[in-house]
């Protein structure tokens, strides 16, 4: 039992993904403006929806990349 536990943790640790943090890639035609960095990139009809690290979401044209809205997200 005690081998089976074992061979599952390091199964587990093999097998998941590392805990390095990945940026999402956007279209080459979409420049965030101000240097943001993407955190989550959301694709929709017609427009890309990027959440930033100043915690705000752009919503963006999928063709032309143009901003359309910018929404802060509410903090305490």
């Amino acid at each position: 039992m005690i081998a089976g536990l074992i061979t599952i943790i390091v199964l587990l640790v093999i097998r998941l993904p590392s805990v390095t943090a990945v940026r999402p890639n956007l279209p080459e035609h979409v420049v965030l403006p101000d240097g943001l960095t993407a955190e989550a990139v959301t694709f929709g009809r017609g427009w890309i929806a990027v959440v930033t690290d100043t915690e705000e979401i752009l919503i963006l044209d999928a063709e032309t990349g143009a901003l359309r809205q910018r929404v802060a997200i509410g903090g305490t």
